[in-house]
């Protein structure tokens, strides 16, 4: 059976409201996925707002908070992990692990982090919230629209666009606190010594959190965000999206006209076309016309339906997580089959762990020094008057730590002398805390030869050895 799924935002919203040119306006509901939805909204909040205020001791050299992005001095610190720019390839893992998951995800249950923990949504529930404590709900609030303005509606639009600017300050604060130490930063805003730079971008992100959760809120999720138009390529009729089990619901009518048709022993669908569905939907659309990319897959609709089937007495489930697969196997009066469990989630999943141990494995084996040797290209060699031939190389030690540390450089793989050019080749090399030392060093053998030559470092306390492999030539 073809499937045409709808993605003109404007032709699935409450037709009275996309007729009057109206925003969406949700409304409130209660239910098992909504206090979900609360629940995870505090979590991802408070380690928003709290992430950057967590200390970490990694040293007198190095900065104590938890989560920096250093982009002053070229660091990332997460916790017990630290990259440097050399070490960019280990996000770019994560970011490709993150896709991957992501698209994992998409195959079991569709825009599931669209719906509960995407900061889009999070934030536009929280200003949500907001609305609905001092506008009403959604009668009150639409009743406004275009209302006269009044001594008492405008104290409300104060006080809820103040309370929005306060929460929007907020955000845009704490993720300035990202790139800079958080509580230096309070103190400075506290007395008012605050760069014009930290405070310019303390504005944006204000204004960028104002603009999207305030006002944007469902355009961002329908035309903005790029992943609905991916949802084409990767939309899985097997993964437990948000359905409306058409083969129940249909014929609508109302409680007692259904009543009425079932004792006469003709259909009756269990949908009495009350609407609640599409009131309570964030985005504005209608579940009930079929598989929508707009959809966010938040699940408001399921308790907005599970009430109302609850009221009538009728079992839930007339809209809720089901696979496409099962709507069309009902159709045909046959069981759901539960496939979650399938080669793509398999291929998927395996992938997800491939990824996750190959950055494991690579962080667990990153070294805080690195050793790297860069041969002359011109000239290769050179020919001593006394015969003997002679490479020279520059020589680069890395030092990634918070703390100095001094290397013994050394060569093995041919019989030459190292000289180090203004260093004495047997002495100690220092390098400073996040540093590095860059060296000319000249490798000088009695007679021809060629041969691969192996440069070795170890540090001060012989547990840091760097090694770099490179070639000696003789023309």
């Amino acid at each position: 059976m073809a499937i045409t799924i709808e993605i003109d935002h404007a032709k699935t919203r409450a037709r009275a409201a996309a007729a009057a040119g109206l925003p969406v306006v949700p409304q409130s509901v209660s239910g098992r996925i909504r206090r979900l939805k609360w629940g995870i909204l505090m979590l991802t909040l408070s380690i928003y707002y709290v992430t950057p205020f967590l200390r970490w001791d990694r040293g007198d050299n190095a900065p104590h908070q938890a989560v920096l992005l250093d982009f002053a001095n070229g660091r990332l610190y997460a916790f017990f992990v630290e990259i440097w720019p050399q070490d960019l390839y280990l996000v770019t893992g994560l970011l490709v692990l993150a896709s991957t998951v992501l698209i994992l995800t998409n195959a079991l249950a569709g825009r599931l982090w669209c719906g509960f923990a995407c900061p889009q949504t999070v934030w536009t529930d929280l200003f949500l919230l907001v609305e609905r404590r001092i506008d009403g709900d959604r009668r009150q609030r639409l009743k406004s629209i275009g209302a006269p303005l009044t001594i008492k509606r405008a104290v409300r639009i104060v006080a809820k666009h103040s309370a929005w600017l306060l929460i929007s300050l907020a955000t845009g604060g704490t993720l300035i606190f990202y790139f800079t130490d958080a509580p230096a930063l309070v103190r400075g805003i506290a007395s008012g010594n605050v760069s014009a730079n930290a405070l310019t971008w303390i504005v944006v992100f204000t204004a960028t959190t104002y603009g999207l959760a305030g006002f944007a809120r469902e355009q961002v999720c329908t035309f903005m965000c790029p992943w609905p138009r991916l949802q084409g390529a990767i939309w899985d009729p097997e993964a437990y999206t948000v359905n409306y089990r058409d083969y129940r619901g249909e014929q609508r009518t109302s409680a007692k006209k259904a009543a009425e048709l079932r004792l006469q022993g003709k259909p009756a669908g269990d949908c009495v076309d009350c609407g609640q569905c599409v009131a309570v939907c964030p985005i504005g659309i209608d579940i009930r016309e079929g598989p929508n990319f707009a959809c966010i897959n938040c699940g408001l609709c399921v308790d907005a339906c599970d009430g109302v089937m609850s009221k009538l007495g009728r079992p839930r489930g007339l809209i809720d997580y089901e696979s496409w697969k099962n709507i069309e196997r009902g159709r045909r009066s046959e069981a759901p089959v539960n496939r979650l469990v399938r080669p793509k989630t398999i291929g998927l999943t395996a992938a997800c762990l491939a990824l996750a141990g190959t950055i494991t494995l690579a962080f667990a084996t990153k070294t805080t020094a690195t050793l790297s040797v860069e041969h002359d290209r011109d000239p290769v060699a050179v020919r001593l008057s006394d015969g003997s031939l002679r490479n020279a190389y520059t020589v680069k030690l890395l030092n990634k730590s918070s703390n100095p540390h001094a290397y013994i450089l050394s060569v093995t793989g041919v019989d030459a002398r190292l000289a180090i050019i203004g260093h004495d080749a047997t002495a100690p090399i220092e390098v400073a805390p996040d540093g590095s030392e860059s060296l000319r060093v000249t490798l000088t053998a009695p007679a021809a030869a060629q041969g691969d030559v192996l440069f070795t470092a170890r540090d001060e306390t012989g547990a840091t050895v760097l090694s770099a492999r490179d070639r000696f030539v003789d023309r």
